[in-house]
């Protein structure tokens, strides 16, 4: 009869782990998926990913620099399509920007997870996305890896 009690117990108390687990997942507030003020380099670079993340191609081209050997529509959108840049392969915290001038750097931190079941988690790069000021709008010049490819802006071999 004791052990009953016991084994009760046990069952009400994981009962009421798994309802508060799916209170808070349906409940909980996700901020940092919603598009904010792009006046700043910051706010440039939080709703590029955002825009990136949500397949949002259109909306993520309009935060590209006009500077020489830029992207076509078409070439940026194919850079996702065929896997040269996947922004979902990582996460990224934005941090704060440096503005000197019509430039401006803003400091990311770079989430990558293990690549195996054997690997200890995930870990962490710094990087930087770089800006420019063009018609008093902050456009990106460069994004690391993940969120940018290695040929745009760069002269096509002819």
């Amino acid at each position: 009869m004791k052990q009953d009690k016991f084994l009760t117990g046990i069952l009400i108390g994981i009962a009421a782990l798994v309802i508060l687990a799916l209170v808070l997942f349906f409940t909980r507030q996700d901020g940092a998926r919603d598009y904010v003020d792009d006046a700043t380099p910051e706010g440039v670079v939080h709703n590029y990913i955002l825009a990136t993340l949500n397949k949002d191609y259109q909306k993520a081209y309009g935060y590209l620099a006009d500077l020489d050997h830029k992207p076509t529509y078409e070439e940026f959108r194919q850079s996702f399509f065929n896997g040269q840049v996947n922004p979902s392969s990582a996460g990224v915290d934005v941090g704060a920007a440096e503005v000197n001038g019509d430039e401006a750097f803003v400091t990311l931190a770079i989430y990558y997870g293990g690549s195996d079941p054997f690997s200890s988690g995930r870990y962490a790069s710094e990087d930087r996305a770089l800006l420019v000021k063009q018609n008093g709008m902050w456009k990106l010049n460069s994004m690391p890896y993940n969120f940018w490819a290695y040929d745009w802006y760069q002269e096509k071999m002819k």
